[in-house]
C-alpha cells in the first residue's frame, strides 16, 4: 500500500495513547507524515500551544523502542526518522473538525482509538470514532481501548468479513496489499445469518445448514471467486463459513483464532436507514480484540489503481 499522510487524533486520554503506538508504527512502516491533531470544543479550556498535542519526545522514543517487529530487522529507530506535524483546532464538533482536516490535507489514513462503550451510555454520549468511520472518505484504522497497556503484535492473521458485495471486494483488495506487506495470511469469513423459527415449523431443526447442506459449499465457492476477482498480490488465504449473527460471530472468530487485524467495508449509511439497519462495522469496531481497518468502496483507496474492467459485451 501507499500511505503518505496519517492523521492521529488525540484527546490526551489513555485510549488515544494506545492508538499512538499503532500510528507511529504505521508512519515508520510506510514512511508517512504523521499529523497529530487535537480538537478543542467551545466548552473546553483551550490548550496553550500545539506542543501539548503529543507526549514528550522521550515517551515517543520509548514507544518506538517497543516496536520489536521492525527493530529486529532494521536496527534501532529514532523519532527523528518520522515527520510529525502538530495542529490544534477549534470546532463545534470534534468529528466534523477532524473530517474537514482530513479532506483539506489529503489524508490517506486516520488512526484513532475507540472507548468501546455500549448501551445507554454510548447512545447518550455518541462516539467521535464511529462518526469519523461513517463519514470519512479515507480508510480508518481503529484500536479499541484495553485496561492494560496494549502490546503490539506482528500482523500474521488478517480477517476479512465477506458479504459478497462490491464493498467486500474492495476490502479484500486492501487486505491483499496488507498481507503482502506483512507476509500475512488472509482468513475470509462469511456469516450465514440465523433464521429464528418456531420449532414446530421444522420439527426442531432450526439451523439452515441442517436443511441445506449445499449452502456451505456454494458460499465457499463464491467467496473464492470473489477473492480471485479482487485486485492485489497473490497471498495465502483460507475460507470460512459460519452460521450466526454477523457482528457477534466476527468478533468471536477473531478472538478464537488469534486474529491480528480485521479489514472490512463500512457502507457509510446515514439517517434513518443507518438507525434502522445498524452497522456491522461499527459494532465490530466497538467489540474487536484487535485493530480494525475500515474502507469504503466510494472513498480513497490505498492500493494500486485497478485496470478498468471490461464490459460484458467486450469480453
Amino acid at each position: 500500500m501507499t500511505i503518505q499522510k496519517i492523521l492521529f487524533p488525540t484527546d490526551f486520554s489513555f485510549c488515544s495513547d494506545q492508538a499512538l503506538r499503532e500510528a507511529l508504527f504505521l508512519a515508520e512502516q510506510y514512511a508517512s507524515e504523521l499529523h497529530a491533531v487535537h480538537v478543542t470544543l467551545p466548552l473546553e479550556q483551550e490548550r496553550p500551544s500545539a506542543s501539548s498535542l503529543l507526549p514528550d519526545l522521550g515517551v515517543i522514543q520509548q514507544q518506538i523502542d517497543q516496536m520489536r517487529e521492525r527493530r529486529s530487522r532494521t536496527g534501532p529507530r529514532h523519532y527523528k526518522d518520522i515527520v510529525i506535524l502538530q495542529s490544534a483546532l477549534r470546532g463545534i464538533s470534534a468529528a466534523e473538525a477532524l473530517l474537514d482536516y482530513a479532506r483539506e490535507n489529503d489524508i490517506d489514513l486516520i488512526v484513532m482509538g475507540t472507548h468501546g462503550r455500549r448501551g445507554l451510555k454510548h447512545l447518550m454520549l455518541g462516539s467521535v470514532t464511529e462518526e469519523v468511520v461513517r463519514f470519512s472518505q479515507c480508510p480508518v484504522y481503529t484500536i479499541r481501548e484495553t485496561n492494560s497497556a496494549r502490546t503490539r503484535h506482528p500482523i500474521r492473521q488478517i480477517l476479512v468479513p465477506v458479504d459478497y458485495s462490491e464493498h467486500a471486494r474492495i476490502a479484500l483488495a486492501h487486505a491483499k496489499s496488507i498481507a503482502a506487506d506483512y507476509r500475512a495470511t488472509i482468513r475470509a469469513l462469511h456469516i450465514i445469518e440465523e433464521t429464528i423459527r418456531p420449532s414446530f415449523y421444522v420439527t426442531g431443526r432450526t439451523s439452515s445448514s441442517s436443511w441445506y447442506p449445499e449452502v456451505e459449499a456454494a458460499a465457499t465457492s463464491e467467496m473464492k471467486r470473489l477473492f480471485a476477482d479482487a485486485p492485489g498480490p497473490d497471498v495465502p488465504a483460507e475460507f470460512h463459513i459460519r452460521e450466526g449473527r454477523a457482528p457477534i460471530d466476527i468478533v468471536a472468530f477473531a478472538k478464537r483464532n488469534g486474529i491480528d487485524l480485521i479489514v472490512m467495508a463500512s457502507h457509510g449509511l446515514t439517517g434513518i436507514e443507518h438507525f434502522l439497519l445498524g452497522s456491522v462495522a461499527e459494532k465490530v469496531i466497538r467489540m474487536a480484540p484487535c485493530p480494525v481497518f475500515t474502507v469504503k468502496s466510494f472513498g480513497k483507496r490505498l492500493t494500486a489503481p485497478e485496470p478498468e474492467r471490461l464490459l460484458s459485451s467486450e469480453k
